[in-house]
């Protein structure tokens, strides 16, 4: 069935204003709207959905009294189809009849559905809520307002009711702003997300026996599963799609799980629990698995759990642990575990998951690990830069990443850089710190991209290999050049030593401006001559004295014939993996610096995906010309204007 568009506006308009105009306005704070109005569109639409077979199913039920609750469970889904029911005789309409006990009765109502649905309504903390408006003499009005409203699954199918609860959250998190992004992901963000996994399944997913499985272990509002099942179920009618996804915030799973319940799916879709403590799906592994998890999230709750299971080789935390006060890698490293192998049709699991920038280049040795893991089973198909300012809570560069157990043969030991960062259209009303979004026009061009891989142009898009990512650090240093220099510094510095006599000032005296690197022998020479010692601990401490850098010497070198480096001056020089050391050094050090030395043996390995630095591109100063003109405009504009406050 095919709903106009104005009639789901009229339907949305009419659930989210007149209830927020009529009933809630200065009863609760207008951020809190939705956290009233979205309960009470679930209950409608549920009961909606019950009515035509709600007098058989309480008559049914009733025959089995004193059996088991979870047998009651499946006679009603073998006899009726359906999934989850209410055995109470009130509804809406009926609580609304009368103005007495409206609370109580409301109460009896919810308490009559089925068990397997009963976590959405503490979840929603509906009874506190219920009373907030009964104790305001509103509930009544609100019961009577939903229980006109037609959401039955003839009016609106399963899409559109969909459609209408997905603009009823928009317009309620609109209020909330910021906090919308703890539990709603923006639609734009996803659907690219979803266009990039599918991108490449279009042969694997025809057929009229074709199942997929999606999962989401950050599931929030259930966006992300929905979304992708209508993306699978466009490419194919008949495909058969199960969702799995796990929720810890409350507020959020009531609502992903309603939402998935009046859209026609299961109750247990989605399940309330703490991903990284405790895997609700554990030994399951999915087609597609998608996840928007917290950025910057100390993960100090869930240390012990997580450092236990991290102590059992190949699970899902054993490759490394981030600092504990960032825990995005911990849901990077969990999605990868849930991925399907890798299958001989060229079946295998792919993911996308939302990420900030510190997971491409924090140095800890946790992430570290982590990224070499990705590396090391070539698990990483692509990274995608997203516009900043595209998510509700936060401003900061974000990033997709495509994880991919079974690459296609042009891409396996390949990376894929998208820099997407410039696709976007600015909002015209801004969400919390979203103002910023990807319309279908914005999406288009990284999609292409990613399929184009190797062909996309390269302002876009470029291609890596882990090595390109993986880096050693080489200390690199200059070599000093110095003369041999007597002065009163050097001569107080050696009265120190017991082995130096006022007498070897004048050999000091003698050498001033001969060659340093010939100290060694000069010295002792010129001291025997004196009739004076020359012990090797003396040796070393007249050439550190004297040692004066002069830029027209020789590179100094040591007693032993070492090069002597220039203090003051030493850097690190990070070298790809992928590009030879001294062809590299030739290149980036030497025309800069032509007396840099390196040691190879005490280089130090890493990795790191500079995505930014990648893409940069080098702009030309303007012309100082054009700059000096401006400003003389703008001198001139400034003087007019001091000209007419003193006439004035």
């Amino acid at each position: 069935m095919a709903e106009s568009a104005e009639a789901l506006r009229k339907t949305t308009a009419r659930i989210v204003w007149d209830t927020a105009d009529k009933y809630l306005r200065n009863i609760v704070d207008e951020e809190d709207y939705g956290d009233y109005i979205l309960p009470f569109t679930v209950l409608r639409r549920l009961e909606c959905m019950l009515a035509d077979s709600k007098d058989d199913v309480i008559k049914y039920v009733d025959a089995f009294a004193g059996m088991p609750q979870h047998l009651i469970d499946i006679a009603v889904k073998d006899k009726f189809g359906l999934s989850f029911y209410n055995v109470s005789r009130l509804d809406l309409a009926t609580i609304a009849s009368v103005d007495d006990n409206v609370d109580k009765s409301l109460k009896s109502y919810i308490d009559g559905f089925s068990n397997n649905i009963a976590d959405i309504w503490v979840s929603f903390d509906f009874d506190r809520r219920a009373k907030i408006l009964a104790d305001a003499n509103r509930l009544h009005a609100v019961v009577k307002h939903f229980s006109t409203l037609d959401l039955s699954p003839t009016s609106l199918s399963n899409t559109g009711m969909g459609d209408v609860f997905e603009d009823v959250m928009y317009r309620a998190f609109n209020k909330k702003g910021k906090a919308a992004g703890n539990f709603y992901t923006p639609r734009d963000a996803i659907k690219l997300m979803v266009d990039v996994l599918i991108a490449n399944d279009d042969d694997t997913l025809a057929g009229d026996s074709t199942a997929r499985s999606i999962y989401d272990p950050t599931a929030g509002s259930g966006g992300m599963l929905l979304i992708a099942q209508e993306a699978l179920r466009r490419m194919n009618e008949t495909i058969d799609v199960t969702l799995y996804g796990q929720e810890l915030m409350p507020s959020a799973f009531a609502l992903g799980k309603a939402d998935l319940l009046i859209q026609g799916g299961r109750p247990d879709a989605i399940k309330q629990g703490n991903t990284l403590v405790d895997d609700l799906y554990a030994g399951q592994t999915f087609d597609y698995v998608l996840s928007n998890p917290p950025f910057g999230i100390d993960w100090e709750v869930e240390e012990k759990a997580v450092r236990d299971q991290a102590k059992t080789p190949g699970s899902r935390f054993s490759h490394g642990l981030p600092g504990i006060n960032d825990g995005q890698m911990l849901f990077l490293a969990h999605c990868a575990s849930k991925l399907s192998p890798a299958g001989k049709n060229g079946q295998g699991g792919r993911a996308a998951v939302v990420s900030n920038a510190a997971p491409l280049f924090n140095g800890d040795r946790g992430p570290t690990a982590i990224r070499d893991w990705l590396l090391d089973e070539d698990l990483i198909d692509a990274i995608i830069a997203l516009p900043p300012s595209m998510f509700y809570g936060t401003g900061i560069p974000t990033y997709i990443w495509i994880l991919d157990t079974n690459k296609a043969p042009e891409r396996s030991g390949k990376i894929q850089l998208i820099d997407g960062s410039d696709q976007w259209t600015l909002l015209r009303r801004p969400m919390g710190e979203k103002r910023r979004q990807m319309s279908r026009e914005d999406r288009n061009p990284v999609l292409e991209a990613y399929k184009a891989f190797d062909r996309a142009d390269s302002g876009i898009s470029r291609v890596m290999t882990p090595d390109d990512f993986r880096f050693r650090d080489i200390p690199v240093y200059k070599q000093a050049r110095l003369a041999a220099r007597c002065s009163d510094d050097a001569v107080e510095a050696l009265r120190e030593r017991k082995d130096f006599m006022d007498a070897h000032v004048a050999v000091l005296k003698s050498l001033d401006g001969t060659s340093w690197n010939e100290l060694p022998k000069s010295f002792p020479q010129a001291t025997k001559a004196a009739g004076l010692k020359a012990p090797v601990g003396l040796v070393d401490a007249v050439m550190k004295a004297m040692a004066a850098p002069d830029d027209s010497a020789p590179p100094a070198v040591d007693r032993k014939g070492n090069a002597v480096t220039a203090s003051g001056w030493k850097i690190t020089e990070r070298v790809p993996l992928s590009e030879d050391l001294a062809e590299h050094m030739a290149r980036e050090v030497v025309p800069y610096s032509p007396d840099a030395q390196w040691d190879e043996t005490k280089a130090k390995s890493g990795n790191e995906i500079p995505f930014t630095r990648i893409f940069y591109t080098p702009r030309a100063p303007r012309p100082l010309e054009e700059i000096d003109s401006e400003v003389q405009v703008l001198m001139g504009e400034l003087a007019d204007m001091f000209k007419l406050v003193s006439d004035q």
